[in-house]
């Protein structure tokens, strides 16, 4: 008799993990609350790519004659169109995973998953019938939503979430973005191409201030906000908001967060704009969904609790994705490679998820991508390395392109040339990233990339520069 692996959430960790456990020969159901696909495809990756990519063919249009086309007439941005077109892009991609389910005989359930007892499910459908399915084994995979302040909570018109701004209906003429994370940057370029005046505000020092993210990366970045007028306030937090006279009137101060904060730092500081975006992580979703029936353990901030085996303290019970929370890595990608474990694992198989080798890929203009250890954590654990770096103007495809700001940098170990970290701000920096990706994992050296071939005139030819750059010096004569 089949093993019955029984998997609550359709999110990028919960079909990737349902459909290798069905290719092992499990019988699988799928349950989802909301929409297959999960956040990534309904809320999250899918339609902020159809967004920024729109964003970027208005730049385009705004460069034409840089390129030799005359363009007449206003170029403005058609949101009810834009609409429309995401939501054909989140249909075909949910069509292709429910195909997908169909092909590998994987029952798909609507409803919300409640953990009642050992061994069993309850799904309980929108017209409130519940219905009772038993598994041998679990596969937790229930993602997040947006975390929300409780003195300005989100009323998706003034106030809101990345949620809500998916949804705008017309272009605000000014925002406060709260948050100068991944999501934050994204949509403080998506929404500045479609004509909004932005501000983003951080309770740290820098955009981007995320361990895995360099630091040169992030300078870069800023500079590239300020010439589109995106205006910057690190360390900066929100004290207040209020609404009168068709604006928010919000009060900043200085970041309890933030370290050697001068004068003006300490000054409060007071913006009116017309809707303010809240970008400053996320929470889990799991309210309701019954682990305290399974005794499933979660951490003092409410994540699941899981090992590298993504078996949780709880026998047969795995968990995957975004609920595991920032101890891990929160990426879909991740959550897909996380998903193929625990349904190996769950088949009583024997994998380990292995984190050191996890790309970052920042949608911004220019994008950023990251893999492996920056400069600073680099030596921070006591790494002898070298770091070098080449700018992307100096590569005949980025002045082709038009697309001249950026660089790539390579950290690599002094002693052997190994590469431990790869970092790269520029055009497709989300496509060249791969390369690198491979050079960590492989652990390849600067040698080995210097010595590969690569096409001309292409972005990635920077990638052997760099690699060239990195090699030892030859001893002086």
């Amino acid at each position: 008799m089949a093993r019955k692996i029984v998997v609550i959430g359709a999110g990028p960790g919960g079909y990737a993990a349902a459909v290798h456990a069905a290719g092992l020969g499990a019988e699988v159901t799928i349950i989802e609350r909301d929409k297959v696909g999960g956040t990534c495809l309904n809320r999250g990756c899918i339609p902020s790519k159809v967004m920024i990519t729109t964003a970027g063919m208005l730049d385009g249009f705004h460069r034409a004659a840089e390129f030799g086309i005359a363009v007449e007439g206003r170029i403005r941005p058609d949101l009810r169109q834009l609409t429309a077109r995401r939501e054909k892009v989140i249909g075909d991609q949910a069509k292709g995973l429910h195909d997908l389910f169909d092909r590998h005989g994987i029952t798909y359930m609507s409803g919300m998953g409640i953990l009642s007892r050992p061994g069993v499910a309850a799904v309980r459908a929108a017209d409130g019938a519940t219905r009772e399915v038993r598994w041998d084994r679990l596969i937790l995979a229930p993602g997040t939503q947006p975390f929300e302040f409780p003195a300005f909570p989100f009323d998706g018109e003034r106030i809101l979430s990345s949620d809500d701004a998916l949804r705008l209906t017309e272009v605000p003429q000014s925002v406060l973005i709260v948050g100068g994370g991944v999501i934050g940057c994204e949509f403080a370029f998506i929404l500045a191409s479609l004509g909004s005046r932005v501000t983003v505000l951080e309770a740290l020092d820098r955009v981007l201030p995320l361990p895995s993210v360099d630091e040169d990366c992030s300078r870069v970045l800023q500079r590239e906000m300020k010439k589109r007028k995106i205006g910057f306030l690190p360390k900066r937090t929100v004290e207040n908001v209020e609404y009168a006279d068709g604006k928010l009137h919000v009060a900043t101060g200085p970041s309890p967060l933030a370290r050697e904060l001068t004068q003006k730092d300490k000054e409060r500081l007071f913006i009116d704009v017309e809707k303010m975006l809240i970008c400053v992580g996320r929470k889990p979703d799991t309210e309701g969904l019954g682990l305290e029936n399974l005794a499933v353990p979660l951490d003092d901030r409410g994540w699941i609790v899981a090992g590298d085996r993504m078996e949780t303290a709880v026998s047969g019970v795995f968990a995957v994705g975004d609920a595991l929370g920032p101890s891990k890595i929160m990426l879909a990608h991740v959550a897909s490679a996380e998903g193929m474990v625990a349904a190996e694992n769950a088949m009583s198989g024997n994998r380990t998820m292995a984190y050191d080798a996890v790309p970052g890929a920042i949608f911004t203009a220019p994008e950023v991508a990251c893999v492996g250890l920056t400069e600073a954590q680099a030596r921070e654990r006591g790494f002898a390395v070298r770091a070098e770096s080449v700018l992307f103007r100096t590569v005949g495809k980025a002045q082709v392109l038009g697309e001249i700001a950026g660089e790539a940098k390579i950290v690599s170990e002094e002693a052997n040339g190994r590469i431990i970290g790869v970092h790269i701000i520029g055009p497709h920096a989300t496509e060249l990233i791969a390369e690198g990706t491979l050079a960590v994992r492989m652990r390849l050296t600067v040698r080995d990339l210097a010595e590969t071939i690569h096409a001309h005139p292409t972005l990635a030819e920077i990638i052997p520069e760099v690699a060239f750059r990195s090699l030892p010096k030859a001893p002086e004569s």
